[in-house]
């Protein structure tokens, strides 16, 4: 189990400039960073014990950002923003 954070831009750091620009300037975008930003601070607060859960719980949480991160990468590599 890893206690570190996995920030967008530190999963995808190619992507870094794309994910600051598509947050600006594509709200569905936007909207799927924040959640994938809430659900990855859950995660982490879970995992260092700030806020434990139950197993399945968590499981699910993780299941639920690997999705969530998924669709944003399909998103950064059809994307071409303009900055």
């Amino acid at each position: 189990m890893s206690n570190t954070p996995h920030e967008l831009h530190e999963e995808f750091p190619e992507h870094a400039e794309a994910i600051s620009v598509l947050k600006q300037v594509d709200n569905h975008f936007a909207r799927m960073a924040d959640k994938y930003h809430d659900l990855n601070r859950r995660i982490h607060r879970a995992e260092t014990n700030v806020e434990p859960m139950e197993d399945l719980a968590m499981i699910e949480l993780r299941k639920e950002r690997g999705a969530l991160k998924d669709q944003l990468y399909s998103l950064l590599k059809t994307s071409q923003p303009t900055s």
